[in-house]
Formats: C-alpha cells, structure tokens, sequence
C-alpha cells in the first residue's frame, strides 16, 4: 500500500529524507535553474522540493491526490496546498508554465488520466519535470522508503508512458546512489557517492528525472463509438455496385 502523507512526512523528517530531498533537489533546480516569473505546480508529495521556488516563481501552488492525503504547506504563511482528484486537476487550461510531479506517477490510480490532465493544464511551450522510483535501482527495493512503494520504471516504461500522453521527453537525469539505509558513515558521504554513481553505474540510480514538453499539434484519439461509426459510414460510401448499372441506366432513360 502506497504511504499517506504522514508516512512521506516522517520519511522527509528522518537523516535519509533529508539527504534524498538535498540529492533530488539539486538535480531539479539544474534542470529548472530559473522560474522567475513562472507559475509552478507541485503534483504528488512534491511539497520538500518546492521551497527553493518560492519568493522567485510567480505563483507556487503543491497538490496532492485524494488517495494520499493532504498537508499544509508552507508551515507558516497562507497555505499553498489542496486535496485533489488526479482525473480533474481545479486548474484552467493552459494555466501552468511548469509541473513538478514527485510521488505521484507511481502511486497513481489513473496515471494515464493525470498525465493527461497535465497536459491540460500546461501551457504551450511549458514543461512536466517526473521523479520516479528507478526500477533498477536498490531505493526501487528498500520498501522503508517512499521510492519503494508503487511501481517503478524503467526508462523505457517512462517514455512510453509519456508518449502515449502526447507529450515529448526532452531532458534526463538520475540522482540517488547512496545505500537507502539510516547510517551516519552513508549520510556522510552522501555527495561522494553521487559523484561516484554518476559516472560508474548510472543505470542504477535511484530514482530517474525527466523533464517533458508537450506536443501541441498531436492529434487527439477518437473515440471508439464516433470511430465505429466512421468507419461503417466509409463502407456504406464504398459498397460495390454491381456490374451492368449504366447500361441499365442507359436503357432506363
């Protein structure tokens, strides 16, 4: 069973989160090193990477789907947060420059239906940064950790998934090398794992980036019944006539 946000909560107050959301968030803002004047979006748990935003984007807004539960956040202040059904995001169309979704796309329910709503609300030329869980990675495998529950993804699997909602990988990256264990000798060497993962092993991350664009010009699916009726209309238009017919016509006249 996927964590509620109490669980991801306790996970991010531990020496572990706390190194995840420092190694996770590094990768993010190289990805994203300028959001002035951006409105962002924080889909999932999102929440621990989203403070780096704030007081430089726009507007900054955090999420979260029913099944998981919701949070306040920031813990002072107005609140920035909201408990949402993944199929029908309260946002206008093409109301979002860029959708940050952390603990989302594994546990989700309908990820087809969130991604699609993603691209709903993203605006033309705007991107969807997706963390997941590294199907070969050990994080993948230590179910004490969020990136263990759900299902993880190769990326492969993640491209599919992002094709298939009409939307284009553009960048990647991969973070979390260190052993998913609360150890003072692990945490500390951290970043030296990092650097060390990055270029030895990379296939075995923990977690996968990939930030996406959205094909504007796909076209969108029919659906089966108006596409049903297409094509029996087709085959009326093309029954064959039988052989004969002008000189029957001929002799009518």
């Amino acid at each position: 069973m996927p964590m509620d946000v109490i669980d991801l909560r306790n996970f991010y107050g531990r020496a572990l989160g706390r190194v995840a959301r420092a190694l996770i968030g590094r990768r993010i803002r190289a990805m994203w090193p300028d959001v002035k004047g951006l409105s962002v979006l924080g889909l999932g748990f999102a929440t621990p990477y989203l403070g780096s935003f704030l007081g430089e984007a726009e507007r900054v807004v955090g999420l979260m789907p029913a099944q998981q539960g919701v949070l306040r956040w920031p813990p002072e202040g107005r609140c920035l947060t909201g408990l949402v059904d993944e199929k029908e995001l309260p946002l206008e169309d093409e109301s979002i420059d860029r959708v940050l979704i952390v603990h989302g796309l594994e546990a989700s329910e309908a990820m087809r239906a969130m991604l699609r709503q993603v691209w709903r609300v993203l605006a033309p030329g705007g991107r969807v940064l997706i963390v997941v869980p590294n199907r070969r990675g050990l994080w993948a495998r230590r179910e004490a950790t969020p990136f263990g529950q759900g299902q993880p993804f190769s990326r492969g699997q993640i491209t599919q998934a992002l094709r298939e909602s009409m939307f284009s990988p553009a960048g990647w990256e991969v973070a979390l090398f260190v052993p998913p264990f609360d150890l003072r000798p692990l945490m500390r060497s951290a970043r030296a794992w990092e650097r060390v993962g990055t270029f030895l092993w990379p296939r075995f991350a923990g977690v996968i980036l990939v930030e996406a664009t959205k094909q504007i010009y796909a076209a969108t699916p029919i659906p089966e019944a108006r596409c049903m009726a297409a094509i029996r209309q087709r085959v009326r238009a093309m029954t064959p006539v039988p052989r004969g017919w002008q000189k029957d016509m001929e002799d009518d006249r």
